[in-house]
């Protein structure tokens, strides 16, 4: 979606540095209730919809440990490359046409069916509410993705939203991602993103460690079942001074 989509004005309209980071130490949904079979590493996933690197590491994650819990956490990339004063890789011509190669040979390499939508990028605001409004359980994000990136779907259009509703079984989404609620929700976890360090998507984050991208699926298992994270080497590499800035 382009940087400067008026949907992202929506998203974020008024948001500071202490905003998002009062946001990011609240909750923006409730954990797990405590109990003897509670699971005990719990990760939030960020993402948009609109990247397919998305849509293959979420059909990855039955292959997780059953001890790691994914909560999914629908953002808004676009607002997330505006704070950070990136571009997005559809809206460099060469890396786009990368990035779809790229996409693709992962997905035939993994297995995964995918079939780009008729237009990318595409403004994914509604169907990020949707999954919102349908509470972002990990079953009506697959949905939603599924309908995306395996079937091949557009879902910008009002004809095109409608029929994502329908076919994720909740037809009442048309008037659900209306709600002052639903695009509240959507905001928060933007800016708790934010906070957070989040610079793209998808983005797994687990005590406070960011594993951004599909290809860093197997670092983050790594880092689940070892102090990789804490070995000297990485320790010392993670504190590296700036040797020269870009003017």
């Amino acid at each position: 979606m382009p940087a400067d989509d008026p949907a992202l004005r929506e998203i974020r309209p008024h948001a500071t540095l202490a905003g998002i980071r009062a946001m990011a130490a609240t909750p923006v949904a409730p954990a797990p209730a405590r109990g003897a079979c509670m699971p005990d590493k719990t990760v939030d996933w960020f993402f948009d919809v609109v990247s397919p690197f998305a849509y293959l590491q979420l059909e990855q994650f039955d292959r997780l440990p059953g001890t790691v819990v994914i909560r999914p956490r629908p953002v808004v990339l676009g607002a997330i490359l505006n704070h950070w004063g990136q571009k997005g890789p559809a809206e460099i011509a060469s890396k786009r046409v990368f990035t779809y190669r790229h996409a693709l040979f992962r997905a035939q390499q993994l297995g995964i069916a995918l079939r780009m939508p008729p237009a990318h990028p595409f403004n994914p605001i509604k169907a990020l509410r949707l999954a919102v409004a349908m509470g972002a359980s990990l079953d009506a994000v697959r949905a939603i993705f599924r309908h995306i990136w395996r079937d091949g779907h557009d879902v910008a259009s009002p004809e095109g939203f409608a029929a994502l509703c329908e076919a994720v079984g909740f037809a009442q989404g048309v008037a659900a991602v209306e709600q002052q609620t639903v695009k509240d929700t959507l905001r928060q976890h933007t800016d708790a993103a934010i906070a957070l360090g989040v610079f793209g998507v998808p983005t797994l984050v687990y005590d406070g460690a960011l594993f951004w991208g599909e290809d860093a699926t197997a670092m983050f298992l790594h880092c689940l079942s070892s102090d990789w994270l804490a070995t000297p080497e990485v320790q010392r590499i993670s504190a590296l001074p700036v040797g020269a800035q870009r003017v």
